[in-house]
């Protein structure tokens, strides 16, 4: 099993992440001769450039391990699936990175929550509520004194603690996985198809308890979709999607922690309007005389108080305990998730060669992937041109169904408004051709009456006289 350390480690013993045995990391700059082996050319896993002066990380050490490697899938030119070639080698169970167990976690709650009080039970001093003596004191009546709210608390203060404590085991588990030499320089600078498979035979190859790991899992299924796919942006685009699925998952395993966190604070103010309740409920003032029973009424009410007091003081402190190893465990993982991503990005897309690139690139296998696209863009092209000519006739269809639709409208539109103007107009001209007898009939009749009376005064004679004037004024 190879490694990758950072210059800075360079002489220092430390533990193997797979078998856990202790190994000495060559190379000491400060000694004559010194230095880590040779670069390999390639960036860390971490993704950060070795500093100035310092040689690049490269394979420092080897555990033994067996390189059993599983049969080799078809060549890439065959027909197989993903699955298929994932199942030809046999593949492996992924765990869960992130969830812990919420029932280990319970379990080691309820344990740390009985060795707490164990622990504070010698501390108590004094009978069951009076004042504490000293801080132990005061600390041991805390938890103790102060009804079943404060139990609930702690119970689920350390049931938070311990499921934070196996998140941050599994994070250790990540980190760790980091080391690992996943792609090594001497399969190839580059992976292409004709040497892939030789990079996820390595992978299957490694210890299992680093191989289910979010970065060798996450660069096992790119490696395995190029092998079946042989294309740069199907990879990139899966490896983009696995990184929002791993961050989703790791954001969704804090939901337990996220519920004790809301749920301790609420117990406190419950146990507020528990400890009110009892201070108002022990007032007793009907005998004023007797101030002994006065004074216990008293006492009874300051002791209500203090619950009430304490319980939301426990709640507050343990929820503020909580939040800041909660806030930094989350700020760890997401900083983990990054330096995958940047790996990722850093070093692995970059030797991807799908045959698709000018300088370097296999001519044959370029030009078949022209093809490729060109043929598909010409399907999608007369697709896309075939729906849109059965568009354009459905269209002049309905085109033509509306003209003559709209024609047969005018037509009997024009038909109706034409009858009734004749109507109207044979109407109008039989009224005036009517009226014209009448005018014509009784102009008729005033000539005749006319003619009547001329003839009645031609037969007749008029005579006129003249008066002679007899006098001046006759």
């Amino acid at each position: 099993m190879q490694l990758k350390v950072e210059p800075e480690m360079a002489g220092k013993i430390v533990r193997c992440p797979g078998c856990n045995s202790k190994l000495h990391i060559p190379g000491d700059p400060a000694a004559p001769g010194g230095g880590l082996p040779a670069p390999s050319g390639l960036p860390s896993p971490s993704g950060l450039p070795a500093p100035s002066g310092m040689p690049a990380p490269d394979a420092s050490s080897a555990a033994p391990a067996e390189a059993a490697s599983s049969e080799a899938p078809a060549a890439p030119g065959q027909d197989f699936s993903f699955e298929q070639h994932r199942n030809a080698r046999g593949g492996w169970e992924e765990t869960d990175p992130a969830n812990p167990n919420p029932w280990l976690a319970l379990g080691i709650g309820a344990v740390a929550t009985l060795t707490w009080y164990g622990l504070l039970f010698p501390f108590g001093v004094g009978a069951y509520g009076t004042n504490p003596q000293n801080t132990m004191d005061y600390i041991h009546d805390l938890f103790y004194e102060r009804t079943w709210v404060n139990y609930t608390e702690s119970f689920f203060f350390f049931w938070a603690v311990a499921a934070l404590y196996l998140k941050w085991q599994k994070l250790n588990h990540q980190k760790a996985a980091m080391y690992l030499d996943v792609l090594p320089a001497e399969f190839g600078q580059e992976i292409t198809g004709a040497n892939v498979a030789s990079f996820i035979d390595h992978l299957y190859a490694l210890p299992g308890r680093l191989r289910d790991s979010l970065m060798v899992n996450r660069i096992r299924k790119g490696l395995e979709l190029f092998e079946v796919r042989q294309n740069n942006g199907e990879v990139t685009g899966m490896m983009s999607a696995q990184s929002g699925i791993d961050s989703a998952r790791i954001g969704g395993s804090y939901s337990l922690v996220k519920v004790f966190l809301w749920a301790i604070p609420i117990l406190g103010f419950i146990g507020t309007v528990l400890g009110l309740s009892v201070a108002i409920g022990s007032i007793d003032l009907t005998d004023m005389t007797d101030m002994e029973k006065v004074m216990k009424s008293f006492g009874k009410v300051t002791g209500g108080l203090g619950t009430a007091f304490d319980t939301t003081l426990l709640g507050l402190v343990l929820a503020m305990f909580l939040n800041f190893p909660m806030n930094a465990l989350a700020k760890a993982e997401d900083d983990n998730l990054n330096n995958i991503d940047a790996y990722c990005n850093e070093v692995l897309l970059p030797r991807l060669n799908d045959g698709g690139g000018i300088a370097g690139g296999d001519t044959g296998g370029m030009m078949d992937t022209l093809v490729k696209a060109v043929a598909n863009a010409q399907k999608e092209f007369l697709v896309d041109l075939n729906t849109l000519s059965a568009k354009i006739v459905e269209q002049a269809q309905n085109l033509d169904k509306r003209a003559w639709a709209h024609q047969e409208r005018v037509d009997r539109e024009f038909a109706t408004a034409l009858n009734v103007m004749r109507e109207q107009m044979t109407k109008s001209v039989a009224e005036s051709v009517e009226k014209t007898g009448e005018y014509m009939r009784a102009m008729a009749s005033g000539i005749q009456s006319l003619n009547n009376v001329l003839a009645q005064l031609g037969e007749k004679q008029v005579i006129i006289h003249q008066v002679k004037k007899k006098g001046w004024f006759s």
